[in-house]
């Protein structure tokens, strides 16, 4: 019986599942295991250390089950949980004073990457950390949002409150920074 409804969950879309989520606890664990790495790469992408990105992930989906009532499906359930992960960050840093480098991400590569290839991952990271320094904080959250956090423009747009095409423009513009303030190359998708 258990498998059978794990299998019916796993079949139903964001709104019916967040719908369903409001009683039953296994449609939540789905919403959780679809968005947990979105939201923990946007918070490891902001604060730079794994145990306060996990910190605030793991508040992030508590507000967000208490919460889950307030979800009216008028965007996606993504952009919905990514806006209370962006509230969380701003609360944290309110109550902290002071944010995390992003170099300290460079401290945790990939356990499963060669050395070669974990060292080459830490000089890219510590550089587009170092330029997101650099940037506007609308361009470095509308990037963090878009390629951190796998949002569309749309969904960005809705976290950030503002219009798809001003997000498009962030974006636009802050990888036209990074580029001039880095070696990388990112290309955006349209």
């Amino acid at each position: 019986m258990t498998t059978l409804m794990n299998m019916e969950i796993k079949e139903l879309d964001e709104e019916d599942l967040a719908r369903k989520a409001v009683t039953d606890v296994d449609a939540f664990a789905e919403l959780y295991r679809q968005h947990v790495t979105r939201v923990y790469r946007y918070h490891m992408a902001h604060l730079g250390n794994v145990k306060d990105a996990e910190d605030l992930t793991s508040q992030t989906f508590m507000a967000a089950m208490e919460g889950i009532r307030s979800f009216r499906g008028d965007g996606s359930f993504a952009a919905w949980i990514m806006g209370i992960a962006s509230k969380k960050r701003f609360m944290f840093f309110r109550g902290n004073r002071h944010e995390v480098p992003l170099e300290a991400a460079e401290q945790y590569p990939s356990p499963n990457l060669p050395t070669d290839k974990a060292a080459m991952q830490r000089m890219r990271l510590e550089s587009i950390a170092h330029a997101l320094r650099q940037i506007s904080s609308e361009r470095s959250e509308a990037i963090v949002l878009t390629y951190f956090g796998g949002l569309s423009y749309i969904e960005a747009a809705k976290v950030m409150k503002k219009n798809e095409a001003s997000v498009k423009m962030l974006v636009s513009r802050g990888l036209q920074d990074l580029r001039e303030r880095t070696s990388l190359r990112m290309e955006v998708e349209e």
